[in-house]
């Protein structure tokens, strides 16, 4: 039988993310997934309070009054699948038009284009029969409303801001005219600020789909899935993805799952083989999207001998001393500062608590796995990065806790073991929360 787990949840920020215990919490998560067409109108319903509520508020933060984002199908921006209702479907050119008249006023959204927005946006103005093509109808649109600033999606920097392709922006250039081309201005901070920040309905749900994450771990790493001496670690990668298919959830990214163990069973059963034995650590890195929400996590299992009912204490020392790393990370988080400022905060804070060759690298996460907020260090690079670690944290946004102690495990042969840990954190206003808890136990099989 697997073991219980405990999760620990941080300090009740603003938004009330229950506690939750037991493994028995997880497990119940496969019955909560929406169907989906319940799904549909969840995020068409977000879509539409992002739409009234943040957007107005991002542009006017960035300073630009008319924002453009255009695509072709097949090779969407990565705005523009933001934007866009679940149900949608996007042929050919696209073209869409957010237009700020000012404070007090509605964002105007204007969509140039076949696609049927399904009441998030107004009629399309262009008439495909009619003799204005898309191009003019653009130019007829923009001059109507005379912007002073324009955004388009152009950046050397951030991937998710950069989606308007050269030979798009030729086009559009072409079509302005000298005068209201050069207007156009790099969106990247409003791309940034859009995708990064969740309102609080999202908040919300992030907890429910970090809940359904932790079920699909829980449930690899028990005797549901591994059967020691039979089951092969390649196995897991398999049954992950199986039962994320089956529960319709798109993996975020191709699961991960690896095996360390001490090095007397290394000489014992040999360095080639792949059967999950007693005694062994088992690690994965996974993930899964519910609701246009990323999810990304890093948990480890211990495979109990049959006279153990806990792993070995070098192990579960070495857990402590992760969640050590992780309190002095996200101790360091601060509006305001660069991911930059805070990794160097971060490890100089955990080098003086002693902590055992500490590396962190973590990064923002929502509609998109690693994009576009602060980066906070990459695995082969524990100083400062240049352009993605200069963006700065906001309020309401949400980012991996993910980093590693490497120490010697005396029950081991004092073997130097690397532990790396992942969990999903929001700040606000009010503070850090993990979202649905962390990870301060393994999970025994």
């Amino acid at each position: 039988m697997s073991g219980s787990l405990v999760w620990e949840t941080g300090p009740r920020g603003l938004y009330p993310f229950p506690r939750v215990r037991q493994m028995a919490d997880h497990r119940d998560s496969s019955s909560k997934i929406l169907p989906l067409r319940e799904q549909a109108q969840v995020v068409d319903g977000l879509l539409a309070t992002r739409f009234s509520t943040l957007l107005p508020a991002v542009m006017r933060e960035t300073g630009f009054d008319m924002w453009l984002i255009i695509c072709n199908e097949d090779h969407y921006d990565p705005v523009f699948r933001t934007i866009v209702p679940w149900s949608c479907w996007a042929p050919i050119l696209q073209m869409v038009v957010f237009y700020d008249p000012g404070p007090g006023q509605e964002v105007e959204r204007i969509n140039i284009s076949r696609t049927n927005m399904q009441g998030l946006m107004p009629e399309s103005p262009w008439n495909p029969e009619s003799e204005e093509d898309q191009w003019a109808c653009l130019n007829r649109i923009v001059s109507e409303r005379n912007p002073k600033r324009i955004g388009i999606n152009h950046s050397s920097t951030i991937w998710a801001a950069d989606g308007l392709t050269a030979s798009l922006k030729e086009r559009l250039v072409e079509a302005l005219g000298p005068g209201t081309s050069d207007k156009l201005t790099p969106a990247e901070i409003l791309c940034i600020r859009w995708l990064e920040t969740r309102i609080p309905e999202e908040l919300d749900l992030y907890q429910q789909a970090n809940r359904i994450a932790h079920y699909l771990i829980a449930e690899v790493f028990s005797r549901n899935t591994i059967t020691p001496g039979v089951t092969q670690i390649a196995d897991l990668r398999w049954a992950y993805w199986q039962l994320a298919n089956d529960l319709g959830l798109p993996v975020s990214f191709p699961p991960f799952f690896r095996r360390f163990r001490s090095p007397a069973h290394q000489r014992m059963w040999g360095e080639e083989d792949q059967t999950i034995r007693h005694g062994d650590i088992l690690h994965c890195d996974v993930g899964v999207t519910y609701l246009r929400l990323t999810t990304d996590h890093q948990e480890l299992a211990y495979v109990l001998h049959p006279d153990e009912t806990e792993p070995i204490q070098g192990l579960q020392s070495a857990m402590v001393e992760g969640n050590h790393l992780q309190d002095v990370f996200t101790g360091s988080w601060e509006i305001g500062l660069s991911g930059n400022q805070i990794l160097n905060r971060a490890l100089s804070r955990a080098r003086e608590a002693g902590i055992s060759k500490p590396k962190i690298y973590s990064h923002s996460l929502g509609h998109y796995l690693h994009e576009p907020g602060p980066l906070m260090g990459l695995p082969w690079e524990q100083g400062s990065i240049p352009g993605r670690g200069d963006v700065v944290m906001h309020p309401n946004t949400c980012y991996t806790v993910e980093l590693s102690v490497t120490r010697p495990v005396p029950e081991w042969e004092n073997e130097e073991v690397t532990f790396m840990l992942e969990q999903n954190a929001a700040i606000t206003t009010d503070g850090v929360v993990y979202i649905n808890g962390r990870q301060t136990q393994f999970h025994l099989i």
